[in-house]
């Protein structure tokens, strides 16, 4: 029983990092290099689930992914009637939550790399997309590695929107915080202390993990 909610957090969590990856890359090197004034603005939109309440996220993401809003309309396009209580819907409210986690670190990483890499690498005649790929990937590593770690781990802990949008669906949206919160619920201490250690235990690897191989990759290259 115990199995079915962990697998899911840990299918959540990987495809939640993989879609952020994809989609935060381009807006991580568009906010890093872009001269418009106004992104910031959008760097603001992003930060936002770093101090706003999850409640606050899951309340508009419910009425947006509900059977009135535009999430509604879409799941009707294969039957469905909403993708709130969804796993579907589990992901996009994911993806929206932690993807501070995984934009900031990239577009710092972008960042630091600076124009003179780039300008090196255009006398030598690479085009715009082949600079991107050859030369600002590879030394932004550190921050894909910091921001793929962070979006994973956080996605994991995740539990006012995942319960706000996702509520508790056996095998389909309950994760793993929010089985803790029902065996505290119903007193079973021992099983909610088992999980929450294991938690506890998980994030504390993934972090020293990242360190050491921040410090590892730091001392191989830029």
């Amino acid at each position: 029983m115990l199995v079915q909610p962990i697998l899911l957090t840990l299918h959540l969590a990987a495809l939640t990092t993989a879609i952020l990856l994809v989609v935060g890359t381009p807006l991580a090197w568009w906010l890093a290099r872009s001269p418009v004034w106004w992104k910031e603005a959008v760097a603001t939109v992003v930060a936002l689930p770093l101090v706003l309440p999850p409640t606050v996220l899951g309340f508009y993401l419910l009425l947006l992914l509900g059977p009135h809003g535009p999430g509604g309309w879409l799941a009707g396009l294969w039957g469905a009637h909403s993708l709130a209580f969804s796993f579907p819907g589990l992901v996009i409210g994911s993806v929206l939550y932690s993807m501070p986690f995984v934009v900031q670190p990239i577009r710092n990483a972008f960042e630091a790399i600076g124009d003179r890499p780039h300008e090196v690498a255009a006398t030598l005649g690479a085009g715009p997309l082949d600079r991107f790929f050859t030369v600002a990937l590879p030394l932004a590593r550190r921050g894909f590695l910091t921001g793929a770690v962070l979006g994973f781990a956080h996605t994991v802990g995740e539990f006012g929107v995942v319960l706000m949008i996702g509520g508790n669906i056996p095998g389909q949206t309950r994760v793993l915080s929010v089985t803790i919160f029902d065996y505290v619920e119903t007193g079973d201490w021992s099983t909610a202390h088992l999980l929450a250690g294991g938690m506890l235990a998980f994030s504390f690897l993934v972090i020293l993990s990242m360190m050491v191989l921040e410090k590892r990759i730091g001392r191989t290259g830029p």
